[in-house]
Order: structure tokens, then C-alpha cells, then sequence
């Protein structure tokens, strides 16, 4: 499993969320984009949105099943939803 992949599918997420937000943030997500907290791109209703297709391309690409906002998640110290990058780290300890 390699974090590259699992960036490249955020983005991807993120592109197609953007369609519909046309949030001037998200036209060209890198790793370091800011997805949601402080000076976060996303709301909570987006972030929701953003989490349900997320689940489903990785459910696709991967084939399993993962539920990123669980208790663990939302528990953290640090949210693991505060870019992308910290979000691919979180999906790949996931996938193990």
C-alpha cells in the first residue's frame, strides 16, 4: 500500500467535491492543502460529503471496507482530517 496512491485518490476526492463547492482552495489540492480546523477549506456538511465519496474510492480502489469517521478518529489530539497529507498517513495505519 503506498501513501502516494492514497494522495493521489484524496485529490482526486477532492476535485470532484469541488464541482459542486467551486472553493478556489481546493482547484489544485497538493498534500499540504488544508482540509478542515483551522484555516481548514472545508466545512463540517462538506467534510461529511468529502468523507462518505472518500470511503467509497478507497472501497473501490482497495477493495475494503474503512470508516474514517469513527471515535478514533474524531478522539485524536491531532485530527487526522487536517490535510491531506496527515489524512493519507491515517487511511495507510488503517489499511495495515
Amino acid at each position: 500500500m503506498n501513501q502516494e496512491k492514497i494522495i493521489a485518490i484524496i485529490i482526486e476526492c477532492l476535485k470532484e467535491l469541488n464541482e459542486e463547492l467551486e472553493n478556489q482552495d481546493l482547484e489544485n489540492p497538493t498534500q499540504k492543502t488544508r482540509l478542515y480546523g483551522a484555516k481548514g477549506t472545508l466545512d463540517s456538511l462538506a467534510l461529511v460529503s468529502f468523507i462518505t465519496d472518500l470511503e467509497e474510492m478507497i472501497s473501490d480502489e482497495f477493495d475494503i471496507d474503512i470508516i474514517l469517521a469513527d471515535e478514533k478518529a474524531m478522539s485524536q489530539t491531532s485530527s487526522p482530517f487536517r490535510t491531506v497529507e496527515t489524512l493519507a498517513i491515517y487511511i495507510e495505519n488503517l489499511i495495515k
